[in-house]
């Protein structure tokens, strides 16, 4: 089967620099690698800075592909990028190259290898319904409808309650019965060289600290404004990409550029906090996870460049 690299980790792990430290190895031995992006906010071509999307100098002439791919007037879903993703492996493998997808999205990497359940749209006016119960509520009416997902979570899991009972009540089929028809996986059909970066959190948190700084001062005030100027949905991804908000209410006087820092910083800082716990227990137990701070791409991806 032909080979995928895949490189996932937090935000400020050092994955786009693997990825192209990767596919100049691989260029090194004749072959030719693509980076393929997994990162739910570099996906969109208004968060250049803001996503930490990897300049021109960064990829090293390296092919890099779905990076500010989707206008942010257009949502992407874990099910849209899947699609994408699926098209350009199969271009890179015709071509003779080798894909690396990198990016700390866990669900668009879920929804890659494992499939997704095509699970109609939901009824606006049942999930307006759904959300507005109390949660002892909803707990109760998913253990009457869908008793086998009520007893896999926890009585206080707001979200999946929701989710699930929706689901059932929408469609009039329970959730598990959805994920039992998934489509578009490709994890069988490929090989899998598969790494998740995973360093110590409190230099990781220090990174990222760092990074929003300067991407204040390298044109995501700018970038910010320019978004905030095409008066789009508030609820649509790329409304509420980290720091778009924070930047946003500084446009707005409503708080000091300091502020905005601080508060952009700390929501990086909650999100690789989330990205680890997930990285850390989601994907396969044989995953090969490093918890260092560098790291050799030679002795990473020995069994792909020895091909």
């Amino acid at each position: 089967m032909p080979p995928l690299a895949l490189i996932a980790g937090p935000t400020a792990s050092g994955k786009s620099d693997l990825a192209v430290r990767l596919a100049l190895a691989l260029a090194k031995r004749g072959q030719r690698g693509v980076v393929i992006n997994a990162d739910s906010a570099q996906v969109y071509a208004d968060l250049a800075v803001l996503s930490a999307r990897p300049t021109a100098d960064e990829m090293q002439g390296i092919d890099h592909r779905l990076f500010g791919t989707w206008d942010g007037a257009d949502s992407c879903s874990a099910a849209d990028w899947a699609v994408a993703a699926t098209r350009e492996i199969a271009a890179v493998h015709a071509g003779e190259a080798v894909p690396i997808v990198v990016g700390g999205t866990g669900l668009y990497i879920r929804t890659l290898l494992e499939g997704i359940a095509p699970i109609p749209e939901i009824d606006p006016a049942i999930r307006a319904e759904v959300r507005e119960l109390p949660l002892h509520r909803a707990y109760a009416a998913l253990s009457r409808e869908d008793p086998a997902r009520a007893k896999e979570l926890h009585p206080t899991d707001t979200t999946r309650i929701a989710r699930a009972l929706e689901v059932v009540r929408s469609t009039g089929q329970t959730l598990s019965a959805w994920q039992a028809e998934k489509q578009g996986a490709i994890g069988d059909a490929v090989t899998l060289h598969p790494v998740i970066l995973l360093p110590e959190r409190q230099w990781l948190y220090d990174r990222c600290d760092l990074r929003f700084a300067r991407m204040l001062e390298s044109g995501a005030i700018a970038e910010v404004e320019a978004l905030v100027a095409r008066n789009l949905v508030p609820d649509l991804p790329v409304m509420r990409a980290i720091g778009v908000r924070d930047i946003a209410a500084y446009l707005r006087g409503e708080c000091s550029l300091e502020e905005a820092r601080d508060q952009g910083a700390q929501a990086t800082r909650n999100y690789v906090k989330r990205q680890q716990t997930w990285l850390r227990h989601q994907p396969p137990a044989e995953w090969r996870r490093l918890e260092v701070q560098s790291f050799n791409e030679e002795d990473i991806f020995a069994s792909l460049l020895q091909v």
